[in-house]
């Protein structure tokens, strides 16, 4: 199995052993565009994979901040008394490149940047850029993609 991410269409494909689709999502990726290095803001282009899962028996909404949660669940009044958080929700995959150079070690690091594909609240629009490199995918669909994937799942993300 491989996950496949077009940032210009702004989607996220599931694929098989086959090249078969097993799901597709409209995702959110980098308001700065495509780029891998640190401190960008950027979604990172080129070979991923999945680091780590974390997450697997939280809550909807459960509120992560330095990948752990935080014991609060995201609402609309949360959202309000925080308005400037960078809201991780519900599921983590973390990301790790795998090419020396582009998105692995020194300046490109994706680990390092802390690039996960995560939930986002209801309200973000989907299909729009607008993460700070990270993929954004409504709840529900990133606790079905977590379901689906093991650590090491190679993750594509293309222009």
């Amino acid at each position: 199995m491989r996950i496949e991410i077009s940032i210009s269409n702004q989607t996220l494909t599931l694929l098989d052993d086959f090249g078969g689709v097993k799901a597709k999502y409209v995702i959110s990726t980098a308001a700065n565009g495509a780029g891998c290095e640190k401190n960008s803001g950027c979604t990172p282009l080129g070979q991923h994979i999945i680091r780590a899962k974390i997450g697997a028996d939280a809550a909807p909404n459960t509120v992560f901040v330095g990948r752990r949660p935080t014991g609060e669940i995201c609402t609309p009044a949360l959202m309000a008394e925080f308005p400037n958080r960078d809201w991780i929700l519900t599921r983590i995959l973390w990301l790790s490149g795998k090419e020396v150079g582009k998105n692995r070690l020194g300046n490109v690091d994706t680990m390092q940047r802390y690039i996960y594909i995560h939930g986002t609240p209801d309200s973000t629009e989907m299909g729009q850029i607008g993460s700070h490199g990270c993929i954004r995918m409504r709840n529900c669909e990133i606790i079905a993609l977590f379901d689906l994937v093991a650590v090491g799942t190679l993750v594509v993300i293309l222009e």
